[in-house]
């Protein structure tokens, strides 16, 4: 799934928990959607590997959940956001399709890695592919409850994302395309310097 459904997937979780005790503010709805992007931040370092922890987020996000619950201040709504977020991405993207750069091709068996058993989790493939028609409709189905819930910078920023969002699936699959005739056109000394694994389906 895109980075931009996963963080507001965050949102949400925090948009429900604002609800619930608007006094702590916005930095627990902040804090869920810096969670829900987290784990992407692996793209160019072992994608879904380096920052994706399905088992252990979610261990994390037990404990903290039950101390916001028993005592809700900023700070412990935050943390327990940040982690559900980064959990909720972390499990969900075995929903999606392979890490392979073409996913919509169906060749890769390897949706996360699950550290705590040691071997990838295998892509059920319900989003075809990040990017997807699919993809883009959860993406509006999330925005739904922090734009009718906010207004002023977090609803611009929400219909930003939206924004970026539609932009990139309809460049998704031409993006490829640029990216396999830039690689084509790339001296070895260059190619040296590009994670490998774009290099390995680029060419």
């Amino acid at each position: 799934m895109m980075a931009t459904t996963h963080a507001l997937a965050g949102v949400v979780l925090g948009t429900a928990v604002w609800a619930l005790v608007p006094e702590a503010g916005m930095l627990p709805v902040l804090a869920a959607a810096l969670g829900g992007l987290f784990p992407d931040f692996d793209l160019y370092a072992g994608h879904r590997k380096t920052l994706h922890f399905p088992v252990y987020f979610s261990a994390l996000a037990a404990p903290a959940s039950v101390i916001a619950a028993l005592n809700p201040t900023t700070t412990s709504l935050a943390v327990a956001l940040f982690l559900a977020a980064a959990a909720l991405h972390s499990a969900s993207d075995v929903l999606g399709g392979g890490l392979e750069l073409k996913p919509w091709l169906g060749t890769s068996e390897r949706a996360v890695y699950d550290h705590w058993n040691g071997r990838w989790l295998a892509p059920k493939r319900l989003i075809r592919y990040d990017g997807a028609p699919e993809d883009l409709a959860l993406t509006l189905a999330f925005a739904v409850p922090p734009v009718v819930a906010f207004d002023g910078l977090v609803e611009m920023l929400v219909i930003g994302a939206v924004a970026i969002s539609g932009i990139y699936v309809l460049l998704r699959k031409p993006m490829v395309t640029i990216a396999e005739k830039l690689v084509d056109a790339m001296p070895d000394h260059v190619i040296d310097h590009v994670p490998e694994r774009f290099v390995q389906d680029l060419r």
